[in-house]
């Protein structure tokens, strides 16, 4: 009989209140909205060198908007650079401000059990792009930018749906870094434009 797993479900002794704390962030959420952000001047948005280049947050999780669920960047690439060459899970949408390039994604197998795993196809695609397109990268997508210009740099905007991490789908893999990356390195506006008059040795 199904009142026979009482014995199970009456069993533990341990209390909280988690439905309350739901309610008490409902009830302070309107408080801590009014602190947030609705306006990023860009002055407020961070610089990063990081692994996949300059990097200038324009919202992110981490930046006190009111922004919930998307996370966005600009990059700069110098002439004739390149981004760093990464994959991730969730889908990414790019759309270019600034020059010329092209990109290179390669598609990759997944397989989704107890564990994780994915293998890069062997094909190699090339998308060229220009000011004003939008590249679009298919989750799980090895992708790289390319600035095509030995000249000009390149600025494009990157947004991204940080609902995958906050699902435990923040599979990020790094596997090249851009050529201007160095750790521990501060950026200015000073630096970036020293930065954007350098031509990268071929």
């Amino acid at each position: 009989m199904a009142w026979m797993e009482t014995y199970a479900w009456l069993k533990g002794n341990e209390n909280q209140d988690l439905y309350q704390q739901l309610l008490d962030d409902a009830a302070t959420m309107p408080a801590r909205n009014a602190k947030r952000k609705k306006v990023v001047h860009p002055e407020d948005m961070p610089w990063e060198m990081s692994r996949q280049g300059i990097l200038k947050h324009l919202f992110n999780e981490g930046m006190n908007t009111r922004i919930e669920t998307v996370d966005a960047y600009m990059q700069i690439i110098p002439g004739g650079s390149r981004s760093g060459k990464h994959r991730h899970l969730a889908e990414e949408c790019v759309y270019v401000l600034e020059g010329r390039g092209y990109d290179l994604h390669q598609d990759c197998d997944v397989e989704i059990t107890d564990t994780y795993h994915w293998k890069p196809q062997d094909k190699v695609q090339r998308f060229d792009w220009e000011a004003g397109d939008v590249i679009y990268i298919p989750p799980n997508t090895i992708h790289q930018h390319f600035n095509a210009d030995p000249d000009r740099p390149v600025r494009l905007i990157s947004a991204i749906n940080r609902i995958f991490k906050h699902c435990g789908l923040n599979d990020l893999e790094q596997l090249e870094d851009a050529p201007e990356y160095r750790p521990n390195t501060k950026l200015t506006a000073e630096k970036v434009a020293e930065y954007l008059r350098a031509k990268v040795a071929a």
